[in-house]
């Protein structure tokens, strides 16, 4: 980054929205394969279960149907020792078994339906928005990914600093969380670090057709409405004519400023690396209304959580 000329403050991707939804999809893939895997068994033990009677003698024959399926067709008799028919009733004849063993469960339809490993990705997809299971894993998601775009845009947001323009209090790569409720309750005061969508002034210096004319920026309130603000003594801040103490700046300014006096509705801000920033005393006051919201920690990299010379 160049000195001296202020980078923009960027939004810092929640995940990485490619590899989240395949991670979704893959999931649910395996879990309609193991659904399909444990149907399995209970289709055999359906084929199992049908117990044909003590006595019972098979007459027929069997062969391989299409598709390589093997299929059977027997003549059922019961030998008769004294007890009633095999299948109710009197007759004292054959008694065909209309389902023997349950092998004509199996019909032309099931040998021409794919199984879902043979499906294409696009079938499965299909197969899965289809399914019960995929139509709730598509509610549960939608709702999430609502709840989450609500709270980013009415309550809470992350941050990511790519300059040293609020340098020691910020150092590149760190990502922070930038709540906006307060700002429509109570007014702002000095010292607040803020994010904000930058003036018309720092889009003219910058350039109306730069992407940095369009991105949010950061810097901290030195002053507020009605506020008289100088910038002098080698360096040193004055509000209303007192010295103001500010460790958490990386060094004494290197120009003068004001006197000024910050007009209703706007605040002035300023870089903590005073001499590094296009801040406010190059482009002028900052409308209150651009404000987005209060920097108020550090999440990201744990050694740099916390919310140290934010307020």
């Amino acid at each position: 980054h160049s000195v001296g000329v202020d980078q923009p403050y960027i939004t810092f991707p929640l995940a990485n929205s490619r590899s989240y939804t395949h991670s979704i999809m893959m999931a649910s893939v395996m879990r309609v394969l193991c659904l399909a895997a444990a149907l399995l068994p209970s289709s055999v033990l359906a084929f199992n279960s049908r117990v044909v009677p003590r006595h019972t003698q098979f007459r027929g024959s069997s062969s391989f149907g299409r598709g390589g399926k093997f299929s059977t067709r027997h003549d059922v008799t019961k030998r008769r020792t004294g007890g009633g028919p095999l299948f109710g009733g009197n007759n004292d004849g054959d008694n065909i078994d209309p389902n023997p063993g349950g092998l004509n469960q199996w019909s032309d339809d099931d040998d021409n339906k794919k199984s879902f490993k043979d499906m294409s990705f696009f079938e499965q997809i299909q197969e899965w928005f289809a399914s019960d299971e995929g139509k709730e894993d598509v509610k549960t998601y939608t709702v999430s990914l609502s709840v989450a775009l609500l709270l980013r845009l009415l309550i809470i947001e992350p941050r990511y600093i790519p300059s040293l323009s609020m340098y020691p209090t910020f150092e590149v790569g760190d990502q922070l969380a930038v709540e906006k409720v307060t700002k429509r309750i109570r007014p702002f005061n000095r010292n607040e670090v803020v994010v904000f969508n930058p003036p018309e002034r720092f889009r003219e210096l910058v350039g109306e057709s730069s992407r940095k004319s369009k991105e949010a920026l950061i810097k901290r309130i030195v002053a507020v409405e009605g506020d008289t603000v100088e910038v002098k003594m080698g360096g040193q801040l004055f509000v209303n004519g007192v010295q103001q103490d500010e460790p958490f700046t990386a060094e004494d300014a290197e120009y003068e400023f004001g006197p000024v006096i910050v007009p209703p509705g706007d605040v002035l801000v300023l870089g903590d690396n005073r001499n590094h920033s296009l801040d406010g005393h190059i482009w002028g006051f900052l409308p209150a209304e651009n404000v987005i919201g209060r920097a108020v920690f550090v999440y990201w990299p744990p050694w740099r959580v916390g919310n140290t010379g934010m307020f």
